[in-house]
């Protein structure tokens, strides 16, 4: 555990990561979009924004999404399609493209994912408990110039 941890400090990436609360989305909504479709889209308008800031915008730039079965990920392709052409508040993005990967693939970038979704979703249903593996991953996320997180590395949803 010691060694992954030293792992992920030692790794150079920027977090970029949205948490949809289910409940509070059904009780708010009487009709909500798919949680996942919402998580990519608050996603994709980060990174979009991240690559802009960066001088990389309109630079082509794949998002490796882990296939979850045919019908899902044709769901999931028709949300980042809408998304990529313009059903977003940035404006169309169509240096996006889209790679459903095996988890199988035992890609690089999938593990990472797979490390730091569950301390992110507890730090947001339980944030009264300490939560180790949250705070190694904390500085990873994307900031904007004061440091805040939320928002620009971090967008919870609804608030």
């Amino acid at each position: 555990m010691e060694r992954l941890n030293h792992l992920i400090s030692a790794t150079q990436f920027t977090l970029i990561a949205a948490v949809i609360d289910k409940r509070a989305l059904a009780s708010q909504y009487n009709r909500p979009d798919n949680p996942y479709d919402i998580a990519l889209c608050f996603c994709m308008e980060r990174l979009h924004m991240f690559l802009a800031g960066v001088g990389q915008s309109g630079r082509r730039t794949s998002l490796i999404v882990e296939s979850r079965g045919r019908v899902e990920d044709e769901s999931l392709e028709l949300a980042f399609r809408r998304i990529c052409d313009g059903a977003n508040r940035c404006g169309p993005m169509p240096e996006f493209d889209i790679v459903f990967a095996d988890k199988r693939s035992n890609t690089t970038g999938l593990q990472i994912a797979d490390l730091v979704v569950r301390p992110i979703g507890r730090k947001i249903l339980k944030p009264e408990q300490s939560n180790r593996a949250f705070d190694l991953i904390e500085p990873k996320f994307r900031r904007n110039q004061a440091g805040v997180v939320d928002g620009f590395g971090l967008k919870v949803f609804p608030k």
